[in-house]
């Protein structure tokens, strides 16, 4: 079965899905403060250049509440772009800018989007404590303004071109800065990672400010008529439908898939108590040692369902051969060698997400030097997480009591990944799940950073 087309990769799946989480929310502690802070900076701000700066035309109470209101359903199209939405107000922005007295635009611009937010709180719902959040999403319209303003450019016209590329370049910029400022005090949101999502939201407005412009050009002795843009609307809200739709179409493929890869890791725990709960415990090491190592997310995904499916394969090996109270013969190792390919074959008959899981469950038993098995695979040719998954696999198997041995201890079983790091292990991931344990576990009665002798034939640690 192929794998279809994916419309989001892995970190954007989840920072939607956590998006959309928070939105339903009373908002915390840390997020609130964040929040009244960004929203007072900017009345501050917005409330200095209406008194400061001097308007050129006279204020239309009826034609800014007109702008307000499209500006407002401007802002209610939203495209998911990750933890924040991209939104087409540039369309009713640029007119605003330039047809109202400009120093008043910010304040307008807030009312707007205090609207819009207070709707989504009655209609969407969205959390009440976030009805005012609005409010710090205006700081996009203090920067324009400013520029606008300081270069003599409120009056709409093609001389002033120069001064607009201005102002909207220093819009996306400062726009930019402040979203990232938000979420990394709000939500500890790395600046790169909340960088990642900026992507379209700045396609949008760069592809909407020419006909913004346009409009407010075209209105200069009719400022009302800059309003027929919102005949647009319900074409991008048409685009907004489709892209939505096939996110969630997404999201819920990806959750299909991980209830998919549980009911399996469940079937296998009922047929094998002990592999089950092994398989657990490898999911949860080999996801800290892929933060560890800082893999992408994409990778970071394929190592948890890969460690979590890594042995699901052994549902087709016979109970006498994995539950032996022994070591396996060879014609019993040949049977249990083929756990790998059997658990991959699974997994491409299921398809689409877990199609790229079963090639990490098929080289989860590859060895770096190539010795390993069912195809010889060598060093960078083993994906990686596959030999995340291999190496916390082994050291598990060597910390938990077996049929046919005990649990060595903690300090021995770090001696043997040292001593195979190379050979049967990629070092980086020694490296990492190396400093992972000894992160969890410091006291050892044995220190980790003298090697001792190795323990197991290396046979042992490629169960």
């Amino acid at each position: 079965m192929s794998t279809p087309p994916r419309d989001i990769d892995a970190a954007t799946e989840r920072r939607i899905e956590q998006m959309r989480e928070r939105r339903g929310r009373k908002q915390g502690r840390r997020e609130s403060v964040a929040m009244v802070a960004f929203s007072a900076a900017f009345l501050a701000a917005a409330l200095a250049v209406a008194i400061v700066a001097e308007p050129t035309r006279d204020l239309s109470p009826g034609l800014a509440l007109a702008f307000a209101a499209a500006l407002a359903l401007a802002a209610g199209i939203e495209f998911s772009v990750g933890a924040a939405t991209a939104v087409p107000t540039q369309l009713v922005f640029v007119p605003m800018l330039l047809l109202l007295p400009a120093p008043y635009v910010p304040l307008l611009v807030a009312a707007a989007f205090a609207v819009r937010s207070a709707w989504g709180v009655l209609r969407q719902g969205a959390a009440p404590d976030r009805a005012l959040n609005g409010v710090a999403d205006a700081w996009f319209s203090v920067a324009p303004t400013v520029v606008v303003v300081a270069f003599g450019a409120q009056d709409p016209g093609w001389e002033h071109f120069p001064v607009y590329a201005v102002a909207f370049g220093a819009q996306l910029l400062v726009d930019d800065l402040i979203y990232v400022a938000r979420v990394g005090l709000a939500l500890r949101v790395p600046p790169r990672e909340a960088a990642a999502d900026l992507g379209l939201a700045e396609r949008v407005d760069l592809l909407l400010t020419p006909l913004g412009l346009l409009a407010a050009l075209a209105a200069v002795d009719a400022p009302a008529g800059a309003l027929l843009v919102i005949a647009l609307f319900p074409l991008l809200v048409g685009f907004e439908r489709e892209r939505e739709g096939r996110i969630e179409r997404s999201l819920e493929l990806g959750r299909a898939y991980r209830g998919t890869a549980l009911l399996l890791r469940d079937l296998l725990e009922e047929d094998d108590e002990y592999t089950g709960h092994h398989t657990e415990d490898v999911v949860a090491l080999s996801v800290q040692v892929a933060e560890h190592m800082g893999v992408d997310e994409e990778t970071l995904r394929e190592t948890e369902m890969g460690a979590l499916l890594h042995d699901i394969g052994k549902i087709a090996v016979p109970d006498e051969i994995i539950n032996k109270a022994g070591p396996l013969d060879d014609e019993e190792w040949a049977i249990m060698k083929t756990h790998t390919v059997e658990g991959e074959r699974m997994l491409q008959r299921v398809g689409g997400l877990l199609s790229s899981v079963g090639v990490v469950v098929r080289a989860s038993h590859e060895r770096w030097d190539g010795g390993g098995y069912p195809d010889g695979l060598v060093g960078e040719r083993i994906p990686v997480a596959a030999r995340i998954v291999s190496a916390c696999d082994a050291f598990n198997a060597m910390t938990t009591d077996r049929s046919y041995r005990k649990a060595l201890p903690l300090s021995v079983a770090v001696a043997e990944l040292r001593a195979n790091a190379g050979t049967q292990f990629a070092p980086e991931v020694v490296d990492a799940l190396i400093a992972v344990v000894e992160r969890d576990a410091p006291d050892w009665e044995l220190s980790l950073t003298e090697p001792q002798p190795a323990a197991l034939p290396a046979p042992a640690l490629s169960e």
